[in-house]
């Protein structure tokens, strides 16, 4: 599908234009990274724009997720929209039901000529971000899934041997207790609470978090959240809350700091983490896979991406999308996507780029940058582990929050609190499926 090197790929970006341009055609794309990650799409975007002269990216850095979906959807109203745009995965179900504001990828690829085949992409990469039948509407640009990150240290120093197995939740369990007894002050602490410890508990164990294959079936989705499953996990990380062997930090990644700094010793993260916590932890880490709930049938499955795909903004000419095809095909394209999933942690978002970082001795150098990739590609995803498509989605992450931090608090217990962010829930997404009838 895609050239191995840059040099092909700008070749077959030369067949899309065969009238040379006298002037670059230039566009804009919208971004949410700062930091390390800010830099790393700064060096894509200047290898794109310096190793061609047909075509001109500028990348601009819009805030957080949300503000960046924010922003993309103010400047469509005022008839500004950049030509790409940036969309963390829970705007998926927002960006196809905005009408008229998005021009799918797969149309943009077949309407400049480009060599595409959606097949080249990881299956459980791209089921998100396609149609019911199968057409790729965003490409998925950096796309990770939740880990397990060990700080072996820490449990060394607890008299545990760093080595012990943290496959289950009844072992993690067992290991929050002795480092608890040893005094430890943070034995375990999470980011994004909501995405690993329901959405992607569900999909791990293959139950719904929503009804309607997760939202992936019809807009009259209700949530599903406050089964057994769920509850019987939230009620335990409650309890290790009021023992102290849970330490919440915050909504977002607040614990990545804590964890990067050596005040944790087990920590629910994104495995995008890699750069940060291999560029700042001064001891022994390991990447483990996500635990899950020894004895419940057909777990673990597989879990699910977190992460931002690319959307193509409608309202543009002809040429400005032959310019977003050769930037997007760039970045699929295998030596690129390689090494950003190397240098980020983020998944390699094709079989091909995956196969060149393992060809390439990286995952034998680097032991556990592979975990994240083998659980999502162990096992074919079912209807409860393709992913969530869900309106007010972000909203709903809120009142999730808002629920888990009564739990966390003591203030309430799991089924009251989950049944309460299905109901406050459901709500919103009888508003959305109202507006997009």
């Amino acid at each position: 599908m895609h050239k191995t090197a840059f040099g092909a790929l700008l070749a077959g970006t030369t067949m899309l234009s065969p009238m040379a341009a006298t002037a670059q055609t230039d566009i804009q794309f919208w971004h949410a990274f700062t930091g390390r990650l800010g830099e790393l799409v700064a060096a894509q975007v200047e290898t794109f724009n310096s190793g061609q002269s047909d075509y001109h990216v500028t990348a601009t850095h819009k805030g957080n997720y949300s503000e960046t979906l924010n922003a993309g959807i103010a400047a469509f109203r005022a008839g500004e929209q950049p030509q790409i745009l940036m969309v963390f995965e829970v705007g998926t179900a927002t960006m196809m039901s905005a009408k008229g504001a998005i021009k799918p990828v797969y149309e943009v690829m077949a309407d400049a000529g480009a060599d595409f085949d959606s097949d080249a992409y990881i299956g459980s990469v791209k089921g998100y971000y396609t149609s019911t039948d199968g057409q790729m509407l965003s490409l998925p640009f950096n796309s990770s899934t939740p880990v397990l990150w060990v700080n072996r240290n820490a449990l060394e120093g607890a008299g545990i041997d760093p080595d012990t197995d943290l496959s289950t939740w009844q072992n993690v369990d067992a290991t929050l207790d002795k480092l608890k007894e040893s005094g430890h002050n943070c034995p375990l602490t999470t980011a994004w609470q909501s995405w690993i410890h329901l959405e992607n508990l569900s999909a791990y164990h293959d139950v719904p978090f929503a009804t309607k294959d997760n939202g992936f079936a019809g807009l009259d989705t209700e949530l599903a959240l406050n089964g057994p499953l769920q509850v019987q996990h939230i009620a335990q990380m409650g309890e290790w809350a009021n023992e102290g062997k849970f330490i919440y930090a915050g909504r977002r990644n607040e614990g990545g700091a804590n964890f990067r700094a050596g005040e944790c010793a087990l920590f629910t993260e994104s495995s995008a983490g890699y750069a940060g916590i291999k560029a700042e932890a001064q001891f022994d880490f390991d990447v483990r896979p996500l635990p899950y709930w020894d004895g419940v049938a057909g777990a673990p499955q597989n879990t699910i991406i977190g992460g931002a795909s690319l959307w193509v903004m409608e309202g543009h000419e002809a040429e400005e999308y032959k310019a977003a095809a050769a930037f997007l095909n760039f970045l699929s394209s295998v030596d690129i996507q390689a090494k950003w999933h190397q240098d980020t942690g983020y998944l390699p978002i094709t079989i091909a780029a995956g196969e060149k970082t393992r060809a390439d001795g990286f995952y034998e150098a680097n032991p556990g940058t592979d975990v994240a990739v083998i659980q999502m590609t162990a096992k074919q995803p079912t209807a409860n582990s393709k992913g969530l498509r869900l309106g007010s989605f972000d909203q709903i992450r809120g009142i999730i929050d808002e629920e888990l931090e009564a739990v966390w608090s003591g203030d309430k217990d799991a089924q009251a609190a989950l049944d309460s962010a299905a109901t406050r829930g459901n709500q919103l997404l009888r508003r959305f499926e109202q507006a997009n009838r």
